[in-house]
């Protein structure tokens, strides 16, 4: 049976609304306008610091696109707490590193389960490295995720790195279209692919 991990995610809420005490959220994202929703639902309840580590995505140029986006964003949120963001290095040759013979997999398979990991990974990492209190991702937002794998790894990451993952399902209650509305709203730029080479043949196709 599947779990809510919507439900999961609004009873760690509410734990922290009783105590009164802003955790710190390192908020892996994928793109700004996935973020868009993610952060205006958790900037009330957590200090956020966005990870910007996206090395599946490609060309260069669509990397810096959209990672400019996403500082364009959070300069636009008006967050009660602190809202910042972590960038990285690009990256891209782990991504091919650990998609190697995955390449002709479908898109929302093994090769897109590689790359959540990779990615949830890092941000543990970063997470305790740097004395979050919790770690996330932007990436439920979307339909085209599987939200069930990304929980999956993540507690799993939770206990490897004994740092809090903070389950979610976004894309709940109206998640993705409401995404769309503020993309709208601050006139983000919407990508039309997911961000690898792969899909982006794909979307081609």
């Amino acid at each position: 049976m599947k779990t809510n991990y919507n439900l999961e995610m609004e009873k760690i809420i509410e734990e922290i609304k009783q105590t009164k005490v802003v955790p710190k959220l390192l908020l892996h994202s994928c793109c700004a306008p996935c973020s868009s929703y993610v952060i205006t639902t958790l900037m009330p309840y957590f200090d956020i610091t966005v990870l910007y580590y996206n090395p599946n995505i490609e060309p260069y140029e669509e990397y810096i696109k959209r990672k400019d986006e996403q500082k364009r964003l959070l300069k636009k949120l008006n967050s009660p707490h602190k809202l910042d963001i972590l960038d990285c290095d690009y990256d891209n040759e782990k991504f091919h590193e650990i998609t190697l013979n995955l390449e002709k997999e479908k898109e929302g398979g093994a090769r897109c389960f590689k790359c959540y990991e990779l990615r949830l990974s890092y941000a543990a990492a970063k997470a305790q490295e740097n004395n979050f209190d919790y770690f996330g991702t932007t990436l439920t937002v979307s339909p085209y995720k599987n939200s069930q794998k990304l929980n999956e790894i993540g507690l799993k990451l939770e206990k490897l790195y004994h740092i809090k993952y903070l389950v979610s399902d976004f894309k709940k209650k109206d998640g993705y279209k409401k995404s769309i509305e503020l993309s709208s709203k601050y006139n983000l730029y919407r990508q039309n692919y997911c961000g690898c080479i792969y899909s982006k043949k794909e979307d081609e196709k």
